[in-house]
């Protein structure tokens, strides 16, 4: 990169400091208006694959999938603002996190997002999950810098863990918050530069951890080759972790005890059978308000039951990395390689930092 620069931004009510990074070409989908005064209309891609009748109360019949924005290099992590109306997402390789508003051209919103050193570095440095705190402030997974952060509203990044028995994480890779304020995060390799034979490796294996409101870091277990996405049953008592892993493409599901402790780990969906022609390994996912789960996989973005049946794919023909609910709680956005899309459903699930 270019040798970088600060710059004060105000944004939507938020004051920040950012950086500007070197400007590498953005392909925005151009949106169309039917009138001067009607709705976007975006052009769309990808299909519905239905496998089960109970997947019509969840999706329309005519539902498509919008492509909303494009020309990212690896767009990641999307969470919605409520506050704002608006959505955030990384752009993991690129370094950025980009912000996404109805009828708005996509803006920069935060640079660097996930590495703030000053030697370069080629691999995924940036943010990659991101979350909104139960203030509403933004909570970032940073490859790059190996940690948990949040920033804070004068713009300021603060860091939240950055090391396990002293030892520092990985590259800490996606997130999300239980109802008491404890956070719960994946940390396989994929930020460092040699992956899993990176030098700077310290850790032995990729880690699930829970990190306390005081700041204490939880070890859940190491048994993960390849530790990704993770969401909470509705009632918090059943932990589900996807597996980005070739070899074994699984999402195993735990069982949360009083303590906020995993136990019981077993495979709840292995998606080994779909892979054969199909981009794609489980990685990101989201729960809805009936227990479904949203869950990226080869092919797109796979529904599926709370008893493990697959209901239908969200198929998009892209290798789809992770998913968000937005607008009411019945739209959700998902980021697909270079594509930002959305699909409205018959659902909906809960939005972090609402309330």
């Amino acid at each position: 990169m270019k040798k970088m620069k600060l710059l004060s931004v105000a944004l939507l009510g938020f004051a920040f400091t950012v950086c500007a990074a070197e400007k590498r070409p953005l392909t925005p989908v151009e949106s169309t208006v039917s009138n001067p005064k009607g709705p976007h209309v975006f052009p769309t891609l990808g299909t519905i694959e239905r496998l089960d009748p109970a997947l019509d109360t969840l999706l329309a019949q005519d539902v498509q999938i919008e492509k909303l924005a494009g020309g990212f290099q690896w767009a990641e992590g999307p969470v919605w603002v409520s506050k704002g109306k608006y959505l955030l997402f990384s752009d993991v390789p690129r370094n950025v996190v980009f912000l996404w508003k109805e009828g708005q051209p996509t803006t920069d919103y935060l640079i660097p997002s996930g590495y703030t050193g000053s030697k370069p570095r080629g691999g995924e440095p940036g943010s990659n999950g991101l979350t909104l705190d139960h203030e509403g402030r933004l909570v970032l997974c940073q490859h790059g810098d190996r940690q948990i952060a949040r920033q804070e509203p004068d713009g300021k990044i603060t860091s939240l863990a950055r090391y396990y028995n002293y030892r520092r994480f990985n590259s800490p890779n996606d997130l999300v918050y239980k109802k008491n304020g404890d956070l719960y995060f994946t940390d396989p390799p994929y930020g460092l530069e040699g992956t899993t034979n990176d030098p700077l490796k310290e850790l032995s294996f990729s880690g699930v951890y829970r990190l306390k409101p005081d700041g204490k870091v939880d070890l859940l277990t190491r048994d993960l080759t390849f530790p990704n996405g993770l969401a909470f049953s509705p009632d918090e008592k059943k932990l589900y972790i996807a597996v980005s892993d070739p070899a074994a493409p699984n999402i195993w599901v735990y069982d949360v005890d009083d303590n906020g402790l995993i136990q019981n780990g077993q495979v709840f969906f292995n998606a080994s059978s779909l892979m054969p022609g199909r981009k794609g390994l489980p990685d990101g996912m989201k729960v809805d308000v009936k227990g479904n789960l949203w869950a990226t996989g080869p092919g797109g973005l796979l529904i599926i039951s709370p008893e493990g049946k697959h209901l239908g794919t969200i198929n998009t023909g892209e290798a789809t990395a992770n998913c968000a609910w937005g607008n009411d709680g019945s739209t959700l956005y998902i980021t697909a390689d270079m594509f930002l899309c959305r699909v409205k459903t018959l659902t909906k699930g809960p939005i972090p930092g609402k309330g």
